[in-house]
């Protein structure tokens, strides 16, 4: 599904990607999981040009995203509109929840599809029901943000990604602004969907979650990407010095 080839990122003097390699398969999950400032979130950010990157590849179903290389080894950008087109294709959930507060639930949710798709708004309406269904908040169509507790908005937050049928689900730190007693509604809906074999990218620091949720673990390290495998294996009898140095701290 996604092909990450000698990614490269730079802020200034700072290096924050040297060379990421990664692929994600369709249904496949992949979490990212290292210290904070190694450059996951920056990865992330890149896949779906929220970061512009300086070097490398990304692919998506084998069709190069966001630039043209030239044979000089230079990147040459895609259009405006290709770049927002291809962008419909990746649903992002961040930290923070991101819902228009003059806007009810269901308004949340179909926004994306009435105006970037230019979807009917009926049927965006009966799709964006069906996903608060799904995500348990069905009761709260008509229901502000700021009547909503956080892990109820991130839910919202979430079935607006799902609103615009994306390809593929980029979810960055998604609980970590939530109290301890609303983060398990929020995995349990992640749970769901890889069970439905959703292809997802995670960044995360709940080694729990990571464990329950990943097909395979990605440990990045300054830039890179370090380790990469089975999550059971990775936690559990990790290679990588820095990772064991990691895990070590984290227990």
């Amino acid at each position: 599904m996604i092909e990450i080839r000698g990614l490269r990122k730079r802020f200034g003097e700072l290096e924050v990607l040297r060379g990421v390699d990664l692929t994600v398969g369709e249904g496949e999950v992949v979490s990212m999981i290292g210290r904070s400032g190694c450059g996951k979130t920056t990865l992330l950010r890149c896949i779906n040009l929220l970061e512009e990157y300086d070097a490398g590849v990304i692919t998506m179903g084998g069709k190069p995203l966001w630039y043209n290389h030239r044979p000089d080894g230079s990147l040459e950008r895609f259009s405006e509109r290709e770049i927002m087109r291809l962008r419909q294709r990746m649903g992002v959930v961040f930290q923070q929840y991101n819902l228009f507060p003059h806007m009810t639930v269901l308004e949340n949710v179909c926004l994306g599809p009435v105006y970037a798709k230019k979807q009917p708004r009926k049927e965006a309406e009966d799709i964006g029901k069906a996903l608060l269904e799904r995500v348990g908040l069905l009761e709260k169509t008509d229901a502000y943000p700021a009547n909503l507790s956080g892990g109820q908005q991130q839910r919202v937050a979430i079935a607006r990604a799902l609103a615009m049928q994306p390809e593929v689900l980029l979810l960055d730190e998604i609980t970590s602004a939530l109290d301890p007693e609303l983060v398990g509604e929020v995995e349990e809906v992640i749970e769901g969907l890889a069970a439905e074999r959703i292809t997802m990218v995670i960044v995360t620091h709940s080694m729990q979650f990571a464990r329950q949720i990943s097909h395979r673990l990605a440990y990045i390290d300054a830039g890179r990407v370090a380790e990469i495998g089975e999550p059971s294996r990775l936690l559990d009898q990790p290679d990588d010095p820095g990772l064991k140095d990691f895990l070590r701290h984290i227990r």
